[in-house]
């Protein structure tokens, strides 16, 4: 009837044209569909409460009845203690009377026996036995007990006044009053899984055409709450769980996760097919992003007016005081991520879905970067001529930002999981690896670059004036373009062991070179002739930015005599 009363109300549903009741729903738009459903929540809430308060009534009834049912036999019981006592009281006032006497004028109500006393009392005062009087029934409806024995029924006063006349075998026993007490309650769970039943054949109807599968994450959530708000009214009035709704809700869920999870997992793979790795500026509403994650907290920030938007872009995404280069894609991966967790705070019940998800989202991200900038890919995908040593260190600093990220995201899960869940969390504790060994493939990689330029021109290395030599020229040349590359894009600690572990590799090669051409550590004229290049060499590198304090140890060029 709500269907039937919502869809006459729209002019943009034809019923002459669409008959089926559920083909013409099927037609509303989602804030239609959405009304249309709470309206529907609030008609089965109005009906179980007024199921609830009529069961109530029957079971305060059922317990009048036993109620009255114990006093009737614990009166009977002190009558039967006493009949000796009533029998004495009897005799004397049958003597009393025989001898012309008025029972008043022998006992004042004070001189009553207690026993008498207590029964005529309890009779008047009982509140299931209503005496005679116009208020509650005729003189005659007030049958004695003599007169009720022998037509063999038993009397019941109604809380109304009004006495009824049940006979034995329609009586109902203490033990079947206490049964259908207890029955009623199961009367209130049929009702309130029929009204379950009922929520999921009109959400399964409009689901038919894949509807609910298409909703934002926004109408969703809002889907989402509407049904578990329901649910929880239902619980706390009938007092258990109905299970059908809650299992639609969650297999929509599961529907609505995967969804989820394959519209950004293209967005991703379409992003990262057309990143060219170059450093973008940063925008502000992405640096008001990261900075809503303040204390492990995930929460995304709300959009501010307009006027923000005349703040200019930034060079560099600051994060807890350090500065990240980044690209375009990485933005937009971490506002993803970001979408992940708050989509969990939603709907807490797809958390392990979207764990695993996510999981898969981080991993994803890992190896197809890996193999368009180090597999080298981006040559062919986004036309690239080369890949250049900055792609390189771009690329390892957008992965150190997500490694900043991956124990704030395991927390905000974990604080969601139930303890027998916690093993799920090892998915971020390799892919914390896997990031880990991908960032020290990239260093290996930058090393490797200088290590074959290093083979290629100190093998063709004469020790010879002038100096500083062709070659050593043409290395601290190319030891500067590196540095220029990297230094704005990697902080100073790892430049400084990059270039360390650069360092290493062209002593390896120089000693080796100098072993081929017999020159020892020996003060002559050759000697002299690599030390000045030596030292040409280290005043160029310890004149680079940051790497004034390194120390290049360049005794080790020379072979150690035995």
């Amino acid at each position: 009837q709500c269907v039937v009363n919502t869809v006459s109300q729209i002019e943009e549903i034809d019923t002459e044209v669409v008959v089926k009741l559920a083909d013409q729903m099927r037609m509303m738009n989602f804030p239609q569909w959405f009304d249309l459903l709470k309206n529907i929540f609030s008609k089965f809430t109005i009906f179980l409460k007024r199921i609830k308060a009529t069961l109530n009534t029957i079971r305060s009834v059922v317990f009048l009845v036993l109620d009255k049912n114990q006093k009737t036999r614990d009166l009977e019981d002190t009558l039967q203690k006493n009949s000796a006592k009533d029998n004495t009281v009897d005799t004397e006032v049958a003597y009393l009377t025989h001898e012309g006497m008025f029972i008043s004028d022998a006992f004042s109500e004070g001189d009553l026996p207690p026993v008498a006393a207590d029964t005529t009392s309890q009779r008047n005062t009982s509140p299931n036995s209503e005496p005679c009087s116009s208020d509650s029934v005729s003189e005659p409806e007030c049958t004695t007990d003599s007169s009720s024995s022998k037509e063999q029924t038993s009397s019941s006063v109604t809380p109304g006044g009004v006495e009824m006349m049940i006979s034995d075998d329609m009586k109902l026993t203490d033990l079947e009053l206490v049964r259908l007490a207890n029955n009623i309650q199961e009367l209130l769970y049929n009702a309130s899984d029929i009204c379950h039943d009922r929520s999921v054949k009109f959400l399964m109807a409009r689901a038919k055409d894949g509807f609910l599968e298409k909703l934002n994450s926004n109408e969703f959530v809002a889907l989402s709450r509407l049904m578990e708000g329901f649910i929880l009214d239902t619980e706390q009035i009938c007092g258990r769980k109905s299970m059908s709704l809650r299992g639609a809700l969650q297999s929509q869920a599961n529907r609505f996760v995967n969804r989820f999870h394959e519209e950004r997992k293209t967005k991703l793979s379409l992003l990262l097919d057309n990143e060219r790795w170059k450093q973008a500026e940063v925008p502000a509403e992405f640096q008001d992003l990261v900075d809503s994650v303040s204390d492990g907290r995930i929460s995304l920030p709300e959009k501010k007016p307009a006027a923000t938007e005349e703040r200019k872009p930034t060079e560099f995404l600051i994060v807890e005081g350090q500065k990240y280069a980044t690209v375009g894609t990485v933005l937009l991966l971490i506002r993803i991520i970001l979408e992940y967790c708050q989509c969990v705070d939603n709907i807490p019940s797809i958390t392990t879905d979207m764990l695993t998800r996510l999981s898969d989202l981080l991993k994803y991200f890992n190896s197809r970067s890996c193999q368009l900038v180090l597999g080298a890919g981006a040559l062919q995908v986004v036309g690239l001529k080369t890949i250049t040593t900055k792609n390189l260190a771009l690329s390892s600093r957008c992965l150190q930002l997500i490694v900043h990220y991956i124990p704030i995201i395991r927390a905000h899960f974990e604080a969601r999981l139930q303890p027998k869940q916690f093993s799920m969390l090892r998915h971020f504790d390799h892919i914390t690896k896997d990031y880990h060994d991908h960032i020290a493939e990239i260093s290996a990689k930058l090393v490797a670059i200088m290590d074959s330029l290093f083979d290629k021109l100190l093998s063709k290395y004469e020790v010879k004036a002038p100096v500083p030599s062709a070659c050593f020229r043409n290395i601290c040349k190319q030891m500067a373009k590196m540095h220029e590359a990297i230094y704005d894009l990697l902080p100073d600690e790892q430049t400084q062991t990059l270039f360390l572990r650069i360092n290493a590799s062209y002593k390896l090669h120089l000693k080796r070179q100098l072993a081929h051409l017999n020159v020892v550590n020996d003060g002559g004229p050759l000697n002299g002739l690599v030390t000045s290049d030596v030292a040409f060499y280290t005043g160029n590198l310890q004149a680079l930015k940051g790497l004034n304090k390194l120390d290049l140890n360049m005794a080790e060029i020379w072979e150690q005599k035995r």
